[in-house]
């Protein structure tokens, strides 16, 4: 298994991933008591190689995935083999920490203008007149 590449800086090394394949849960028949083709994927943020802006974010997250002592539990059992279950949980790990890397952008406070506060109470006044017309008839 190669390293695990996140951006153009930012590599897992593969011996900071830890992988053990597991009986996977669910349908199967007779193959799903005997074939370890579910895949258990650890790896330590804390410990782990990555810049500290990652680690920081990671650890904040609320990501029940991610355990007290800072230690991110995968478990793939998605595909049928082994091989791809693996794949499935690197490509996984590889996601969750891009999403940390990611910063949303500051948003800028902005107000209505006058002529859409005036839109707005052009309508409300259509709108209360419409319903003013429902009431009975007064002779």
């Amino acid at each position: 298994m190669p390293d695990l590449q996140i951006s153009t800086r930012v590599v897992i090394p593969e011996d900071e991933i830890e992988l053990s394949a597991i009986r996977a849960q669910g349908a199967g028949g007779q193959n799903v008591n005997k074939v370890s083709s579910a895949i258990h994927l650890r790896f330590d943020v804390g410990a782990s190689s990555l810049p500290d802006f990652y680690k920081e974010r990671l650890l904040a997250s609320r990501d029940q995935r991610m355990t007290k002592e800072g230690v991110l539990v995968i478990k793939a059992q998605r595909f049928r083999t082994q091989e791809k279950n693996r794949e499935d949980a690197l490509s996984r790990l590889a996601e969750i920490v891009r999403a940390a890397g990611v910063t949303q952008k500051a948003r800028q406070a902005t107000r209505p203008s006058r002529a859409a506060k005036a839109r707005r109470m052009d309508s409300k006044t259509r709108r209360g007149a419409i319903k003013a017309l429902r009431g009975k008839i007064v002779d």
